[in-house]
Order: C-alpha cells, then structure tokens, then sequence
C-alpha cells in the first residue's frame, strides 16, 4: 500500500528568522483529503563530547517553550549553507569552549516529524582541547561534565528530558560508537 500524501495545495502561514508555518491540504492514499500545519526548520546538530577522562559536556540552558531549564547535549541549528559537521565544530565551541581534534558522524534523525521537518545529524566529538570561553551572545549556558555512569539514572530520574539528547546518550551508551 502506498502511503504517500500528495499535497493538493499549500499555503505559508508564518516566516520568522528560525521557522516557517505551512498550511498542506492533502489526498491521502484512500482518496481523502486532509489538511497538515507543518512546521519548517533548517535542520541542526547535536554532539556528544567525549573528554579524555571519559566525562560527557553537557550544557544547561533555559528554554522558553519549556518553561525550565534543561540539560542537553551541546547542539544548534545549521546556517545557510553551512555544512553538518562545520556546524557542529562551531556549536561545540561557541556552547562548551572546547574543540575536538576528532568529529565523527553518527547518523541523522527527524526531531518531530508528526509536525515538523527538522532534522538534526549526531556527532561524536573526542580528543578535545579547551580553546576559551562560551562564545554564544544570545545563549545563557552552564556547563556540565558528566561521568558515563550518572547518565541512565538521570534520564531515569528525568533531570535530562530533552529528547535530541536522550537519543545521543543512549546510542552512546548502547557502545554503538566508541572512544
């Protein structure tokens, strides 16, 4: 069975500087029509940062969708024409201060796709080498290391709840990549 949802129409319902709001009406594959509000994103990165002593950066900043503070795994979004993995060198620097002599790539996920078409690609930074200070004007961040061990029970516990992180730590846990 086909599941495709060929789109009929669209209109944009919204531009700002980070996101677009789209309106699709669609033929679903019985024939029916339905509409879809689809939200669309650059599309970012997210890294996992590995020191030497085994300790993963974390970086706590508060969000205002969420109305707290969360720890999450040093990430942000792709400019124009920027490339996965130059963004993720310069969000590791600008969120942590630090640089990795090593970046590897992991894989690629879509965040929400229920409603949005974002996707963020996963790193593996190691060797790392502190270069300075966070350098992220818009952006109150406090960083963490967190050994290994804690990880499951903060995830458990929910002091980590973000989900691009729960995704990168766990993968990172399961020993899919290695250090």
């Amino acid at each position: 069975m086909d599941l495709e949802e060929k789109t009929i129409e669209s209109k944009e319902i919204y531009a700002g500087e980070i996101i677009k709001v789209r309106y699709d009406l669609v033929q679903l594959p019985d024939g029916k029509r339905s509409g879809r509000e689809i939200v669309e994103h650059s599309g970012g990165v997210t890294v996992i940062a590995v020191k030497d002593d085994g300790n993963i950066l974390l970086v706590e900043q508060y969000r205002k969708p969420a109305e707290e503070s969360l720890l999450e795994l040093p990430a942000g979004k792709l400019e124009k024409g920027e490339e996965p993995i130059a963004c993720a060198r310069r969000e590791l620097m600008e969120e942590t201060g630090f640089a990795a002599g090593r970046m590897d790539y992991l894989f690629s996920f879509y965040t929400t796709p229920g409603f949005c078409n974002e996707v963020l690609h996963l790193f593996l930074a190691t060797d790392l080498r502190e270069v300075g200070g966070q350098t992220d004007e818009d952006e109150n961040i406090i960083l963490h290391q967190i050994g290994k061990e804690e990880i499951l029970d903060m995830i458990k516990s929910g002091k980590i709840k973000d989900s691009k992180t729960i995704i990168g730590l766990l993968y990172y846990l399961n020993g899919d990549c290695y250090v």
